[in-house]
């Protein structure tokens, strides 16, 4: 009989103290931002609390790994990019934001294998802009005509169309199908890479 699937491993506790210093419980030392950044691409879930009063700063701390590789020179986040990304916080899109952006995240992460080995194979390491591209205008295209639920004018200025007739809850039910839309056709265009480029 095969042995069961052994449970998700917990995640590593690591505690962060008033003098700014990282320990990490699992290993009894103490680590330092890149320790994490490692971490992370290798992987390994942790938890970041405040020694002090308990309180879990994962957010704080992984937003200041990201400082730090940014302000090493690597560049991932367009300048306009953190421009919308300020722009929302407390807008009425808010709250759909973080799942929409989670959501491209891991499909891009799923697939970057394929893109990977699309992007070597087709042009020795160039990387295949318009595709891309491609996929990215098809992307906020699909966000922008979200939006467009919740905000009083278009573009252009003219009136909205009338929200369907059940509300927040329709225009959520909207959302969720462009959403649903987008990871369809990012799915499309991994099958065309891996069909154009056979193991």
């Amino acid at each position: 009989m095969a042995d069961p699937t052994p449970p998700p491993r917990a995640p590593v506790t690591i505690k962060k103290y008033a003098n700014r210093r990282l320990y990490n419980t699992a290993t009894s030392s103490y680590v330092t931002l890149d320790h994490l950044c490692q971490m992370v691409k290798d992987n390994v879930d942790f938890v970041v609390y405040d020694a002090k009063s308990g309180e879990d700063i994962t957010r704080s701390v992984l937003t200041q790994i990201i400082v730090e590789e940014e302000g090493k020179g690597q560049n991932l986040l367009p300048i306009n990019f953190l421009r919308q990304l300020i722009s929302f916080y407390g807008d009425n899109l808010q709250v759909l934001l973080p799942r929409y952006l989670d959501q491209s995240m891991e499909l891009f992460a799923r697939n970057q294998e394929q893109m990977r080995t699309y992007m070597k194979e087709t042009f020795g390491g160039m990387f295949p802009f318009a595709r891309f591209e491609e996929m990215g205008k098809q992307n906020l295209a699909l966000f922008q005509r979200a939006m467009t639920m919740f905000t009083p004018f278009k573009p252009e200025g003219k009136p909205a169309e009338p929200a369907p007739a059940d509300g927040k809850e329709g225009q959520l039910d909207a959302v969720r199908s462009q959403v649903e839309a987008l990871q369809r056709q990012i799915e499309t265009l991994t099958r065309q890479i891996g069909e154009k480029n056979p193991k």
